[in-house]
């Protein structure tokens, strides 16, 4: 069985937030819906989970950290080229994402960034697998 990630992510609205990222392109998936919380597709088994704040609550027991002033992750999403890293950091952008970093160029890699209407940092790349060594597994 192939394991699958969920990264759950507190936002305050869940209205805005999935209106933010179906405006970049994302998908959600009913099952995992409710009036509180989303599950945002962002590969065959890969999800973000939209939780609003007293969602999240109920599944810690630590204060949420305030992320419009903190960071404690980034997450980072391939796309297929750098054409449409740059595509998605402008639509943020438009949508009143914030830029917060300048693109960056790594050889093979390429990336950009945004921050959310909730201050969650995402940061599209690109990468040319090729370049890449097969892991084992």
């Amino acid at each position: 069985m192939e394991k699958m990630m969920f990264t759950n992510l507190p936002v305050h609205s869940l209205k805005r937030s999935v209106e933010f990222y179906t405006a970049l392109g994302f998908k959600f998936n009913p099952q995992f819906t409710s009036e509180t919380s989303t599950c945002m597709i962002v590969g065959k088994y890969n999800f973000i989970m939209l939780l609003e704040e007293a969602t999240f609550s109920g599944f810690v027991d630590k204060p949420i950290a305030p992320t419009k002033k903190t960071v404690s992750c980034i997450v980072a999403i391939t796309y297929e080229s750098e054409a449409e890293v740059r595509a998605v950091c402008e639509k943020a952008f438009e949508l009143g994402g914030r830029n917060y970093k300048e693109p960056e160029e790594h050889g093979f890699m390429f990336g950009w960034g945004f921050e959310d209407p909730d201050g969650h940092i995402i940061e599209p790349f690109y990468m040319d697998q090729s370049h890449l060594e097969p892991l084992e597994s």
